[in-house]
């Protein structure tokens, strides 16, 4: 059987994880989240479960306050649960120090947010390239990696357009290119489209659900559009501190 040389392995990502063994990319055991407040504690999870497969796109649901926001954070290692195991991508997200944490995220995580928050002195392509160049990526080859995502999402030709130059709906493209640029293994999104027209949300909807399948993704997205929901391989609902499998 021919083997893959070391230098060509970076460059077939897609069938580089084909092989990989199938064991969940999220798994969440009795996670628990309590905050202090000036009225006593107040707990969101308490016995939180959850296995996330390789490939798989699921939507969060639930009322405003669930908690939905705080979970995304605890999985991509931008908050630590108060207790239970964290497993994301393979890593116990939970023990990782300030550091790790940054580089972990820059390896392994997209994130996309509701608002863009591109940083509006530089152009769209330099945006993209801000995780490479993190990375310590030297800069020329940071931005060919960003003109290319640009392509991806369809903007090659805005490049060279500042964040208040864009549309809505581009600049939230921009975005979800500077989430990928990294070819992380998992995208977290929180409510990518509520700042959205009804047209323009169900485009960029479109776009992450082509991504997520041609570069083999695993995406959870929190969203109250129930119709784009209901596009995921599955829907949970958070109610209580639990989550429950949900049918609109």
């Amino acid at each position: 059987m021919p083997q893959t040389s070391p230098a060509a392995a970076p460059q077939t990502t897609r069938s580089a994880r084909a092989t990989e063994p199938r064991a969940p990319i999220i798994h969440l055991s009795n996670l628990e989240k309590t905050y202090t407040t000036a009225r006593g504690a107040l707990t969101l999870f308490r016995g939180l479960n959850l296995e996330v497969q390789p490939g798989e796109m699921v939507a969060i649901v639930g009322q405003s306050g669930a908690g939905k926001s705080t979970l995304l954070h605890i999985l991509g290692a931008l908050d630590a649960p108060t207790a239970g195991t964290v497993t994301c991508v393979a890593v116990n997200v939970a023990q990782l120090s300030p550091r790790e944490a940054a580089a972990f995220r820059n390896r392994e995580i997209g994130y996309v947010w509701q608002f863009h928050y591109l940083l509006p002195e530089f152009t769209a392509l330099e945006n993209v390239a801000m995780p490479l160049l993190a990375r310590g990526l030297r800069k020329s080859e940071a931005l060919a990696a960003a003109a290319k995502w640009l392509g991806e999402v369809g903007l090659e030709d805005r490049g060279d357009h500042r964040p208040g130059e864009l549309s809505g709906g581009e600049q939230q493209r921009v975005a979800l290119a500077r989430s990928l640029v990294n070819h992380p293994r998992l995208l977290l999104a929180d409510e990518p489209t509520g700042d959205l027209d009804e047209t323009t949300a169900g485009r960029v909807f479109d776009l992450i659900e082509r991504l997520h399948a041609t570069h083999g993704l695993t995406s959870i997205l929190v969203t109250h559009n129930m119709e784009l929901a209901a596009r995921c391989s599955r829907i949970l609902r958070l109610e209580s501190g639990r989550l429950a499998a949900y049918t609109p």
